[in-house]
């Protein structure tokens, strides 16, 4: 009896939190007039309206900026797997002077506020002239903290004798961390790459600064500019482009969620 009640709690409270998602994804087949009429309205008039969909497309350019949001975000998993596992691999399983300052490092840049290190990434960002290029909003997320502190936290639960037998074999370093320490990560890489993909995909503000022209636009960007027709909002193509930003964070999620849930456990984070 007490888990029925349990589990009708836990379905209440999920129903609540999908409200605002099912709100959005009805209102992105509403036209202007809808939400004029009736702005509080759930349902749309027809299912079949993808006039939102097609306008996003084809008048205000979410094919480039959904490439190029592609890109930052492929680029940006790709290198914090590969750099954050080589910083925990080498912070959880080689002794070298000055291990633990490292750590404590990586730790303390967890804490900075964002906010902290704007100016100065952008004046960097300006004097190596990556200004209105994907690389230069790519560029202060190559290598997350966050990430590393993961990966580190993962390695201390591979068990040394692995990597020593690797070693009397004859591996080098580089040898074990490709074949022995990699192959192992399965969930650490799963909960790296969620995280970053979902700090790059829907980041807004450094885009919006580095990005200077519209073909360097990404799709937070591309929407804030999206909505705005003459001098009224377009809810119609809001709610639209929020449902294309929305989907490849959700279908990642149901790919990686299993890998997703082990390495959290894994590392510690709650």
């Amino acid at each position: 009896m007490r888990e029925s009640g349990l589990y009708l709690a836990l379905c209440l409270v999920s129903a609540l939190m999908l409200l605002p998602f099912a709100w959005v994804a009805f209102g992105a087949f509403k036209t202007q007039g809808e939400f004029m009429s009736n702005p509080g309205g759930w349902l749309p008039e027809s299912f079949a309206n993808l006039d939102n969909f097609i306008v996003l497309f084809t008048e205000e350019g979410f094919g480039p900026y959904l490439v190029n949001s592609i890109i930052v975000s492929a680029v940006t998993v790709l290198a914090n797997v590969l750099f954050c596992s080589m910083a925990g691999y080498a912070l959880a399983k080689l002794p070298f002077r000055g291990r633990g300052l490292l750590m404590g490092c990586v730790l303390v840049a967890m804490t900075v506020p964002y906010v902290a290190l704007f100016v100065p990434q952008f004046l960097i960002t300006v004097q190596l002239g990556l200004v209105n290029t994907l690389a230069g909003i790519v560029a202060p997320m190559l290598v997350m903290p966050l990430g590393v502190f993961i990966m580190r936290q993962f390695a201390l639960s591979i068990p040394d004798e692995l990597l020593e037998a690797a070693r009397i074999d004859g591996a080098g370093e580089f040898g074990i961390f490709l074949r022995v320490f990699l192959p192992l990560l399965g969930p650490a890489i799963a909960t790296v790459s969620i995280f970053t993909f979902l700090a790059s995909w829907n980041s807004f503000l450094w885009p919006l600064v580095v990005a200077q022209t519209e073909e360097v636009f990404t799709l937070p960007v591309g929407l804030a500019t999206a909505s705005q027709a003459s001098n009224t909002t377009a809810y119609g193509l809001l709610l639209a482009g929020a449902i294309v930003v929305l989907l490849p964070v959700l279908i990642l999620f149901l790919f990686l969620q299993r890998y997703f849930i082990q390495g959290i456990a894994a590392t510690g984070l709650k």
